[in-house]
């Protein structure tokens, strides 16, 4: 017989998980009536806890955990990032759960943390960001019963909870848009070759390129930086047969993009299109403004606490949540090349 879990109970009583995550566990947010008509519904379903969860809710420390294995230099200029633990907080703050931040150098540090944390009880469930190709800390932190709730990507094929948008789809808009104006020499300024997202990104772009008669569409890995970002867009456009639009997969990257082809004499967008993969107020305030995908990071990471916060209630139950896909916000920087 399949246990019931919180989404059945959910289904039944015609209510959200997390207000089903709330009666069960005695917290605030539902009145007195649905707590009441959720867990008679509980008691018929034979609902019972998952061991991991009775043995957590036992001794809960009302905080979890997140751990970035990024350069602490480039994450301080990221704009991406602030708006994603601005709204991680507020999603933790409302129900009073403190958020553990540590920014490390690398996955196996990472790790570490996380072995650390389960051993001492420190938190009540983790956040990943950046999953990677073969990412280790999925098996890991299912060895450890960790909740864990993954951003950005389906964690292990769905073995964790997750929050994500399609990456894929959004590079697709921002080529598709490029090649209507009449580019055909399309770069590609990546992220990180080892996250899953810049690998979705530069497929995208590489599946497409014979469907929209691009003559070419070279992906150029980087490590976020804006030194990198303008290091590779030197290089591009020091070609002769330079492209005349560039994708960047931060905007911290597009604006340094920019600044290269300000001083090299490139007009922008007369002489080579620039569109960011990330929206922010410094793409905004660029002259010129950039193109770029826009979406609300905030709710993001906001949707992310959320689904944590459900796992960590009800262990047996993944969630995949896929969030809308991200806009693009047409600006000055693009237009038809010469």
């Amino acid at each position: 017989m399949v246990r019931p879990t919180i989404a059945d109970i959910a289904t039944r009583a015609g209510v959200s998980k997390g207000a089903v995550s709330f009666a069960l566990n005695g917290r605030p947010g539902v009145s007195d009536a649905t707590r009441e008509r959720i867990l008679k519904i509980a008691e018929q379903m034979s609902w019972r806890p998952h061991s991991a969860a009775r043995a957590l809710g036992a001794s809960r420390v009302d905080s979890v955990g997140m751990v970035i294995a990024r350069p602490a230099r480039t994450l301080g200029v990221e704009p991406f990032f602030a708006h994603l633990l601005s709204g991680v907080q507020s999603g933790l703050s409302a129900e009073s759960i403190s958020l553990q931040l540590l920014i490390v150098e690398d996955t196996a540090a990472e790790i570490e943390v996380y072995r650390r944390w389960a051993s001492e009880h420190r938190v009540d469930g983790v956040i990943l960001v950046d999953l990677t190709v073969k990412d280790p800390r999925v098996d890991e932190l299912k060895a450890l019963e960790l909740p864990a709730v993954v951003i950005g990507g389906r964690g292990g094929k769905g073995a964790l909870a997750s929050v994500w948008a399609d990456d894929r789809d959004a590079m697709l808009s921002i080529v598709e848009y490029l090649a209507a104006l009449g580019h055909r020499r399309i770069a590609h300024v990546a992220g990180t070759p080892i996250f899953q997202h810049t690998q979705r990104r530069i497929r995208a772009l590489r599946d497409a390129a014979p469907r929209l008669g691009l003559l070419d569409a070279p992906s150029l890995t980087t490590d976020f930086s804006d030194a990198e970002g303008a290091a590779i867009t030197r290089k591009l456009l020091s070609q002769s047969d330079r492209p005349t639009a560039i994708v960047y997969d931060s905007d911290v990257m597009a604006v340094a993009g920019l600044g290269v082809a300000m001083e090299m004499g490139v007009s922008v967008p007369g002489d080579l299109s620039i569109v960011a993969f990330d929206d922010s107020i410094l793409t905004q305030l660029m002259h010129p403004a950039l193109t770029a995908l826009s979406r609300d990071t905030f709710d993001f990471g906001r949707q992310a606490a959320e689904v944590l916060l459900e796992t960590i209630a009800d262990p047996a139950t993944v969630i995949n949540r896929r969030t809308s896909d991200p806009v693009l916000t047409v600006r000055e920087s693009t237009a038809p090349p010469a």
